[in-house]
């Protein structure tokens, strides 16, 4: 299949973070033929979002007072029928789709697909965004691709994997920094819904290093990479198709991804909505950030 990358072996096989990996089709794991599916289907939406980028597409509204172009209604499509006819027993929901309740009942696998996240950027240009594609089983993320179809840059993740990415530099398994001083902290942000709450955050934790970029899935990335080590978003407008596939891939290379009180997301629930908003890290600072910055919110 065009794009696939095989398998990754973890760090348990002598791999360390940042280490180029020869051959990927090594070791058998888990989640095996799903990742190579939807790592298919990500390119070819890739694909199809660039062929709109820089054409001055127009620009609806939808609920939320949020935007959506025909570049995101199209990959949804392309997505939701390739993960139906690859695995016909599963749940498909995509923020461009109705809702599937059917995503509720027990012993349910189901693909959280976010066909263009970081709509924004897209919009105004800039290559801040990704293509996301997440597997839910035993209603946690297991596996997922999130694709930057700017840079031809894929990460991809699974429980016997790891995170690699894979780009011009070949595949690379993927493990969060180290850093464990808050004063050290390299923060990650948005770049379109940056609020005055990140300023109170930084203060509060003592951060002077900031970047901003749009899609969750790259903020994610870049926290896997070990290039970041917190993102904070106080928001309660993001959905569980914003963050299933960045999870994958976040706690498969060390990190953790929960709300602003430290509580685990819910991907099993009647809501959609993170109401509590999102704390991603390299999981060494995650409890001291929480203890810190969670009476901001909570009082």
């Amino acid at each position: 299949m065009e794009g696939a990358v095989g398998v990754a072996v973890g760090a348990g096989d002598g791999h360390h973070r940042g280490d180029v990996i020869d051959n990927l089709y090594t070791v058998e794991m888990r989640f095996e033929r799903e990742l190579t599916v939807a790592e298919d289907l990500a390119r070819r939406a890739g694909r199809l979002i660039l062929g709109y980028f820089g054409t001055g597409l127009s620009v609806e509204k939808k609920t939320g007072d949020e935007p959506v172009t025909r570049a995101d209604r199209e990959a949804s499509e392309l997505i939701v029928a390739g993960l139906g006819a690859a695995f016909p027993d599963d749940i498909v929901v995509s923020e461009e789709a109705p809702d599937d309740r059917r995503r509720l009942e027990p012993g349910r696998r189901v693909w959280f697909v976010d066909p263009l996240d970081g709509t924004r950027d897209f919009i105004r240009g800039r290559h801040g965004f990704a293509v996301m594609i997440g597997l839910c089983d035993g209603a946690r993320p297991t596996a997922g691709v999130v694709y930057q179809p700017h840079g031809d840059r894929l990460y991809r993740a699974g429980p016997d994997a790891g995170t690699v990415l894979v780009d011009d530099r070949g595949a690379r398994v993927l493990h969060c920094s180290d850093v464990r001083d808050l004063a050290k902290i390299r923060l990650v942000a948005s770049r379109s819904h940056r609020t005055p709450e990140i300023d109170r955050v930084k203060a509060a934790l003592g951060i002077d290093d900031e970047m901003n970029i749009g899609s969750v899935g790259l903020k994610l990335g870049l926290i896997a990479l070990g290039e970041r080590d917190l993102y904070v978003n106080p928001s309660s407008k993001s959905s569980l198709w914003d963050t299933c596939a960045p999870e994958a891939l976040l706690v498969h290379a060390g990190g953790r991804l929960t709300d602003l009180a430290g509580q685990p997301l819910r991907y099993d629930a009647l809501e959609l909505k993170n109401l509590n908003g999102l704390l991603a890290s390299n999981g060494l600072i995650h409890a001291e950030v929480v203890a810190k910055i969670a009476p901001l919110f909570f009082p």
